[in-house]
This record gives structure tokens, sequence and C-alpha cells, in this order.
């Protein structure tokens, strides 16, 4: 039985549970499982009538919802390859990689979104919800697939390049969620509340869709958000236990509080400051007399009010999508919430390493899950083969070719591995600077370390390649005094050749609307160059 038939059986079989709960500020709207099952019998209906068959793609383009889930499913059942997209994203670039599946159909969640696409191609063959929930319900059971038979099209962020589209199969789904079931039942061994697992991340993406589908074959579920300007709303009224994360938003939430630290009467500071400079020096073996003392102090007054106000029945937090800090993590677990990361690509089918809760390395992404092999290539590009690696690229044969290299999988990240086997990620293989000095410098770490000692700062860019030094773009609501002593700060504890001459600061941030992210929010190196070229030159000049 393949997942699709197993997420079915789960969902007859529970008939009256709420395996999907959307978020309307603080209050919670469930959903039954019944409810789901006949809006997927109702889909199956429309897409029968569409003449879609299997094989056929079909676009899915629409914000999370308990109707996006009921869409997949139902596109999935009929035998149909789902192609899911970011509602958010250029309808000009949405449609560039619509021309590229050809779909039988796009499902769009409103009229809105299907105009969207309609005033860049006309002929688009626009299906919105209203529509395709409007039959009635067919009773077919899912359409009988094999291993092999191709069940997605997720495309690429395109932050180097344009979009490809990463076909993956069932044979690649069923081994990543028995992977996922397994991996969060360890890390949840010793959970002290009953599970509630929130969700903010869209549903388009490899690893939301990943953590959607184990939940529903798990038979928990999960709440969702529908809107994210309601997140802080959101959050209290879902009580979560744990929740997918990217590094943006923990480090917003570090930030935010710091921030709110700084408005309080001086002593309340210096207790905080205190607690936390003796706590991180514990965690680096570097403990002084009276650290131990200062942050048990600080946890008693300031701390565990923190982590109330942020989730008093959080038990821990999971991220993925980019290296997450080392000092944000284990800022988190100065709170007592334990951050474990996640480390994969769409091509992995989402996931390739996971934090081991008894060995978790702050900075690193754990080891391989069990199945897959990891090494190090030419390079030291990070090389994975196992049952979780895509089938191919959608009409890109020879640039499937190129991803692998005596049959592992190239994943264009630089890597290195401890002695416990947890891999850490020092950057993208083809963002690596190489100055006129003839030095290679890695962005991703220090542009990182920029983020977490520069208050307010948002996003910074390296710049650098074929040119004689290393300069920055960084943008954020902050100072020109405190980004000069932060990166004076970052700049001594680096060599000569990696440090930053200049800077540019921005305080328009990028964002998915102006280009300057894809849309799972990473940063488009490129396009930043480009719409700061004035800029960058007189850095050089």
């Amino acid at each position: 039985m393949n997942f699709i038939e197993s997420i079915i059986q789960r969902l007859t079989s529970n008939p009256d549970y709420p395996m999907i709960t959307e978020m309307l500020g603080e209050r919670p709207i469930p959903v039954a499982s019944s409810k789901i099952l006949e809006l997927i019998g109702r889909g199956r209906t429309t897409l029968d009538e569409l003449g879609v068959t299997a094989g056929d793609r079909v676009v899915l383009l629409a914000p999370n919802s308990h109707r996006w889930v009921a869409a997949d499913l139902s596109i999935l059942s009929a035998g149909a390859i789902v192609v899911p997209m970011y509602a958010r994203q250029n309808p000009a670039e949405l449609v560039e990689m619509m021309h590229d599946c050809e779909p039988k159909a796009v499902v769009v969640a409103s009229p809105q979104l299907g105009k969207a696409i309609t005033e860049v191609w006309p002929e688009a063959p626009i299906t919105t919800f209203s529509a395709f929930f409007d039959s009635e319900a067919s009773t077919h059971p899912p359409v009988e697939r094999n291993e092999d038979s191709e069940v997605t099209i997720i495309y690429t962020s395109g932050s180097t390049g344009s979009p490809k589209g990463v076909v993956t199969t069932i044979g690649n789904t069923d081994f990543m969620l028995g992977a996922t079931r397994q991996a969060l039942e360890n890390l949840l061994a010793h959970n002290e509340h009953a599970e509630r697992m929130f969700h903010y991340l869209p549903f388009c993406f490899a690893g939301s869709r990943i953590t959607l589908w184990t939940q529903l074959l798990r038979g928990i579920g999960l709440v969702i958000s529908t809107d994210l300007n309601a997140l802080i709303d959101e959050l209290k009224g879902a009580q979560p236990t744990y929740f997918l994360n990217v590094p943006m938003l923990l480090e917003r939430i570090k930030n935010g509080v710091e921030a709110k630290i700084r408005e309080k009467p001086a002593p309340v500071q210096w207790l905080y400051d205190a607690g936390k400079k003796g706590f991180m020096r514990m965690s680096a073996n570097e403990a002084r007399p009276g650290d131990a003392l200062a942050w048990r102090l600080s946890r008693k007054v300031i701390l565990r009010k923190i982590r109330m106000q942020i989730g008093p029945k959080l038990q821990c937090l999971i991220c993925g999508s980019a290296p997450l800090g080392e000092d944000t993590q284990r800022w988190f677990e100065m709170l007592e919430i334990p951050v474990y990361q996640i480390y994969g690509l769409t091509e992995t089918t989402a996931i390739v390493t996971i934090d081991h809760p008894d060995k978790v390395t702050p900075g690193r992404v754990g080891p391989a899950i069990n199945g897959i092999e990891t090494k190090l290539g030419e390079g030291e590009e990070l090389l994975v083969r196992g049952p979780n690696i895509f089938a191919r690229y959608w009409n890109r044969p020879e640039s499937t070719a190129a991803a692998f290299v005596d049959g592992w999988f190239r994943t264009g990240d630089r890597a290195d591995i401890d002695a416990h086997g947890n891999w850490r990620i020092v950057g993208r293989v083809k963002n690596l600077l190489v100055p006129t000095s003839g030095h290679n410098v890695a962005p991703e770490p220090i542009e990182q370390q920029l983020v977490e000692t520069i208050e307010g700062v948002e996003h910074a860019v390296l710049i650098g390649h074929a040119r004689p030094f290393i300069t920055a773009i960084i943008t954020g609501e902050t100072t020109a005094a405190a980004l000069e002593e932060g990166v004076e700060l970052v700049n001594k504890g680096l060599p000569h050749y990696r440090r930053i001459r200049t800077f540019h600061h921005s305080k328009t941030p990028f964002t998915i609307e102006n280009g300057l992210l894809t849309a799972n929010q990473k940063i488009r190196r490129n396009h930043i160059e480009k719409a700061y070229s004035d800029q960058v030159e007189a850095m050089y000049s």
C-alpha cells in the first residue's frame, strides 16, 4: 500500500477526527476527516470531467488550507502528477513554470489568483476551488501506481538560474515518509504534553508537504496558519508542542525579545546579559566563576517568562531550509527550547540529515537518516545516494545527468562532518567568492555572523568575486553606529582576505515581491547585485 492509499485509509477510519485545524486568529477551526474525504471525492469527479488522466500534470496554486490538502490528495488519487506552486510568487514566474510542465488543469484558490495567471497566460486552463469542489463526490479508490510512478513536480527556487522541475516518485516518497515518521517519534519520545503540531510554511515546498503527509499518515494531523500577519495570535491559540521553522523566524523571535529587554530597567538588562553570557560560556566549556549562578538566577527571574511567552507547551522546534546560526540555536537552548536542525533539498525528497535529540551540536544539521549514504566529493561538495533521490528534472535530461557523479547526487553544498557524524553546511559551491587575491571565501558563514551580531539586520550579502576585496550589502532597521561596530567585531575573527572593507546599508528589505528573495526565502544573489549595481560600483570606486 503506497502513501496515497494509506492516507485515504487513515482518513476513512477516523471520520470524526479533526485531521486539519485552521487557525482564525486565536480561534481554532477543526475540519473533520470526513469533510476532507468529501472534498477529495468532489475533486475526483471534476478531474474526470476535465479529462485528467494518469500522468497528466495538474498545477495547484493556493495558500494553505484544508481545501489545499483535499485538492492535493484528490489529484494524487486520480493518478495525476501534482505541481504545487507558491501563491505569492510573481505571476510571470509561475507561468514560466506552467509552460514548462504543460498542465492539463490549473487549480487555484480564488478568481483573483486565476485572473493574475490569465493576464500573463490568457489560455491557462484555470479551475477555481469553488468549481473544483462543486461536483457530486466520487467514490473511486486511488488509481493504482508502482514505486516508479511519478507523483509530483516541485520547481527549484531559481536562486542561481531558471527553476527546474524536480520529479519525485512513489518510491521516493514512501521511503521518506517512513524515515520522517521514525525521526519524529525519536524527537518527541519525552513529550510532556499531548502532541500538537502547528504549521505556517507553505505546503507547496517539499519539506512542508512531507511534514503534512507524515502527520496525516500518523493520524495526528496539523494545526495550520491561515494568515501570516496574525502569526503571533495563531500561535497563542494553537498552543503547539512543536513546529517547523526557517531560520529567519527564529532570528526574528530572538531579535524581538532582545529589543524588548533593552526597554527594561537597567537591573533587568544586566541580569539578562549576565545569564546569557554565563550560559554561552558554559555551553562552550569556557565557564568562569559565577556563570552558573548568573544563569540560574536569570532563568528564574527572566528566561522562564520569555519561554512561556514564546509557547507555554512548546517542547522543541524543528528548523530547516537554510543553516541556523549557532548563536541563535544556543539562545533557544538557553530558554530550554531545543532546536533540531534538518538538512535536505527538493531533489532529496526534502531531507538528508536530521539532528538526533541526544547528539545535537549547535551549528550542525545532524547525521544522515538511516538508509541514506553521504560523502564528500571534489571541492568538499556533499554527495548523497539513496532511495530518496529524485527521478529526474522535468524535460531536462542534460541537467539531470549533470546532477550526478558516479551515481551520487551532487547537492551543490560545501560541507564538513565531525567525529560524531554530524554534518555542517558551509555554503553553496556556486556562491564561493574568489577575489583577485585568489583566496576562496564562502559568503554564507560571514553573512550569518552579521545577521546575528548586529541588532536589526535582516539580510547581509557579500560581494567580491573577481574584485580586490570583500564588501557587503546589508538591510534592516539599524543604526550606522551599530553597523560600524558590528562589522568591526565580525572582522576581528576573520583572516584579512575575508574581512569586509566597506558596506552599503539599505532600509528596504529583500522580499519575494521585489524579486530579491526566492519563494522559499533564499536570497537571489545575482538579482541583488544587479539591483544594487550603482552602490556596488561606488564601494569599489
